[in-house]
C-alpha cells in the first residue's frame, strides 16, 4: 500500500525535483520514511541522497505533534463535528501503547523503528504526546527509532536489490 501511495504521489508531484518529491513523502503521515525509501530508488535516487531527505522529511513534524496535538485535540474535543474523529484517534493510538507505556523510551524506539503498518514517528509521537512523555524522552527516542527504521529499509529497499542483482 505505501509503494503505490507513494508512486501516485510521485506522479502527482512529477513537475517538482525528485529530492522534493522524496522530502514531501517522507513528511506525510502513515507513509513517511518508509514510503520515501521506497520511492526513491525508483527515481534513481542514490542511497546516501535519499537518507538525508528521507530523515529531515519525517523529522519535521514531529516537534510540532508532540508539542501542539494534545491542546489542539483537547479544543477540537469542544467541537461538535470533530469529537468523534480525535476519540476514534486516541483510542487507536492509545490501543497500540502498551510496549511505549512498558518500556517507555525503547519502546518508543522500537515502536517507530520497526516499519510494520501503523507504527511510525508520527504515531509514535502522538502516543508519547497523549501519554505525557516529556519531550525529551520522546524526541530522542523517536529520533533512534527513525535510524532504525531507515537501516531497516535500507536493506529491504537498496541491499537486497542490490545483492539479488549481483547474483543473477
Amino acid at each position: 500500500m505505501a509503494e503505490q501511495l507513494a508512486r501516485s504521489l510521485a506522479e502527482t508531484l512529477s513537475a517538482l525535483p525528485e529530492e522534493l518529491i522524496v522530502f514531501i513523502v517522507s513528511m506525510l503521515p502513515l507513509i513517511e520514511l518508509r514510503g520515501g525509501l521506497i520511492l526513491a530508488p525508483f527515481l534513481g535516487m542514490p542511497m546516501w541522497t535519499a537518507i538525508p531527505i528521507c530523515l529531515a522529511g519525517n523529522i519535521l513534524p514531529i516537534p510540532f505533534i508532540l508539542w501542539f496535538i494534545t491542546p489542539i485535540f483537547n479544543w477540537l474535543k469542544k467541537t461538535k463535528l470533530f469529537r468523534p474523529l480525535v476519540e476514534k484517534l486516541e483510542a487507536k493510538s492509545l490501543g497500540k501503547s502498551d510496549r511505549i507505556q512498558k518500556y517507555e523510551f525503547w519502546g518508543l524506539v522500537l515502536f517507530v523503528g520497526i516499519p510494520i503498518p501503523g507504527t511510525g514517528a508520527w504515531t509514535g509521537a502522538l502516543i508519547a504526546s497523549l501519554l505525557n512523555v516529556k519531550i525529551k524522552k520522546a524526541f530522542p527516542a523517536i529520533i533512534l527509532g527513525l535510524l532504525l527504521a531507515t537501516t531497516i529499509m535500507c536493506i529491504i529497499t537498496y541491499f537486497i536489490p542490490w545483492i539479488i542483482e549481483e547474483v543473477l
